[in-house]
């Protein structure tokens, strides 16, 4: 697959000593969802902005579709639709002209059915009159998606997108991510709620403190790095876990009415059947097994805390 923005050697240190970003490398790649995560500060945004021409880099590059940034901006932003955090909306022009005009604002000619059909598919049709004024907060999220998405973009960036929007909205959004997507629509989105990333994404990329931590494929990244647990509820409870035991260090819940083992499932050789053997011998009748697995906010967690 081949990638369609290369981010080098990236940095911005803001005027008052503030290091946002610290050498980002990443590349993009044409027509896939990129999940970005990150605690607040950790450089999210600034690297969007970066890429759509809103801030100066420090030092490094970035190019889109092999277009310089700064040299061909002009060609660059006009490829890159944005979806910003903040409602950045005026109060008195209405839903269509606002949309319309932004349209023009990248030299597109007029297209009414497109807008149209944009509208309606973000459930803004019957709104297209009513000025930003009226709107409520949900609406107003729904014409900046609009406003990013007037002049037909390649790349797509959804800053936060849903943040503090209704269930109905966010479902909406996510609907027109993958139609757009299968469009071949490239989709680059930073999420708090990690639960999505997990679910639409096909790669994901972790920020932390200006770093990029690590950026991979989803199932690769929770196969790597998520651990599996054997849960082991017990017919009777126990004080302590017993001696010849230690081997697998297994953790008792506070009732002593379960064990926890932790494996790599990649391995050849789990300690499963070992373990079963020995809490035989010890004599620990079982009552139940269960499986489960790291989730993507689990790996999220573990790896912003130990950097």
């Amino acid at each position: 697959m081949s990638s369609i923005v290369n981010i080098k050697g990236l940095s911005k240190v803001y005027s008052g000593g503030h290091q946002a970003l610290s050498t980002v490398d990443l590349d993009i790649n044409e027509g896939e969802i990129l999940a970005l995560l990150g605690p607040n500060g950790a450089g999210k945004t600034t690297l969007i902005s970066i890429i759509c021409g809103i801030v100066s880099a420090s030092s490094g590059t970035v190019t889109v579709a092999e277009h310089d940034i700064i040299n061909d901006y002009r060609i660059t932003r006009n490829m890159i639709g944005l979806v910003p955090q903040e409602l950045t909306l005026g109060a008195f022009d209405t839903v269509w002209n606002t949309v319309n005009f932004s349209r023009g604002l990248f030299g597109k000619k007029a297209n009414p059915a497109y807008l149209e059909q944009l509208l309606k598919e973000l459930s803004l049709w019957d709104k297209k009159d009513n000025e930003l004024r009226q709107l409520s907060g949900g609406m107003k999220r729904r014409v900046l998606i609009a406003k990013a998405l007037s002049h037909e973009p390649r790349i797509l960036f959804l800053d936060e997108p849903t943040a503090g929007v209704d269930v109905e909205l966010r479902q909406d959004m996510w609907k027109m991510v993958r139609r757009l997507n299968e469009s071949g629509v490239t989709i680059i989105l930073t999420t708090h709620y990690i639960e999505e990333a997990e679910e639409i994404a096909d790669r994901v990329g972790i920020i932390n403190q200006g770093e990029l931590l690590l950026v991979d494929d989803k199932q690769c990244l929770m196969q790597k790095l998520g651990k599996k647990q054997l849960l082991i509820e017990l017919k009777q409870s126990i004080d302590k876990i017993p001696a010849g035991l230690e081997a697998f260090n297994l953790e008792s819940s506070a009732d002593g009415n379960q064990l926890t083992y932790t494996y790599d499932p990649d391995v050849e050789r789990t300690g499963i059947t070992a373990l079963l053997k020995s809490l035989n011998e010890v004599g620990i009748v079982l009552k139940d097994l269960q499986t489960s697995q790291s989730s993507l906010e689990e790996i999220f967690v573990r790896l912003v805390n130990t950097r």
